[in-house]
C-alpha cells in the first residue's frame, strides 16, 4: 500500500469521524450516517490495500 493511498484513507476515515460527531451534537442522523458510512468506506479501502499487498 502506497503512503498517498494510506493517507487518503486515514483523512476519509478522520473526516467520517468528524462528520459522525457534527450530526451526533447537532441531532442531525443524516449526517451521523454520512460520517459512519465514510467510515466504514475508508476501512474497506484500507482492507483491500492489505489484501493486495498480501499477493505482492
Amino acid at each position: 500500500m502506497s503512503f498517498v493511498d494510506k493517507a487518503k484513507n486515514k483523512a476519509e476515515d478522520l473526516g467520517g469521524q468528524a462528520k459522525e460527531k457534527a450530526g451526533d451534537a447537532t441531532g442531525d442522523e443524516s449526517t451521523k450516517n454520512e460520517g459512519k458510512a465514510d467510515q466504514v468506506k475508508a476501512n474497506l479501502k484500507d482492507a483491500g490495500e492489505k489484501v493486495k499487498d498480501a499477493f505482492k
